[in-house]
């Protein structure tokens, strides 16, 4: 059993779907394959803003700062609920095209999990600049990738295909905003579910696609209840 899950490093509700489906997948409790895919929430935001997350928002959505302020106060708080510490204040927004790139040349690797954890927790925790490319490098470094390869890759256009690959897949799928779960190719689950919807798509796929096998009994007579009678 395989689930594809596209998500964008700027989108708060996918950290946060991101924890609900591992706690989901736990209670689950078979081995399945997980695959991260590349998203962007906004494919034309510049590397460096002049704005904070909260100005940004405002000026987006047509709202106050204060407005803003609070609704990313109300995501901070649906954050800890499950053990995640938003920083809102200080977080640097950016565009997080080469943090994709990065992604898929991690994949290569065997390091994608590692990358997805260490770059949400980096942007949403650490408020640091998933932009820039040393910082990125240095993240990489720091879960065993070596270093001036990725400042290489970085400095190329490489993966750049892959990106837009997962992102005209997800297109295709009629995915419009993330997270977004997709199982076997074939069920989609949008959006931060709770841990418990989570295991019960998993559960129900499961039993679609492991259906149980009857084997023919040697002994037509071998007891058996049902209900409330048994026959001997």
């Amino acid at each position: 059993m395989k689930v594809e899950i596209w998500s964008d490093f700027a989108c708060p509700f996918c950290y946060i779907g991101k924890r609900n489906f591992e706690a989901g997948l736990k209670e689950f409790g078979k081995d399945i394959e997980v695959e991260y895919r590349s998203f962007e929430l906004d494919p034309n935001a510049p590397v460096t803003y002049n704005q904070t997350i909260d100005e940004i928002l405002a000026e987006k959505y047509g709202m106050t700062i204060e407005k803003a302020k609070s609704m990313n106060d109300q995501v901070s708080a649906q954050a800890k609920t499950v053990g995640l510490d938003y920083h809102f204040d200080t977080m640097i927004p950016t565009n997080t095209f080469d943090a994709h790139r990065l992604l898929q040349f991690a994949k290569t690797k065997g390091k994608a999990e590692d990358l997805k954890e260490t770059l949400l927790h980096a942007y949403f925790t650490e408020s640091k600049h998933l932009g820039d490319h040393e910082t990125l490098a240095d993240i990489a470094a720091s879960i065993g990738l070596d270093r001036s390869e990725v400042v290489d890759m970085l400095a190329s256009d490489t993966f750049s295909a892959d990106v837009r690959d997962d992102e005209q897949t997800g297109a295709s799928l009629g995915i419009q905003g993330v997270p977004f779960f997709v199982i076997n190719e074939k069920y989609g689950v949008s959006g931060a579910q709770p841990a418990t919807s989570f295991t019960e798509v998993l559960e129900k796929v499961w039993k679609e696609e492991n259906p149980l096998t009857m084997l023919n009994n040697k002994d037509d007579n071998a007891g058996q209840c049902s209900g409330d009678s048994c026959n001997c």
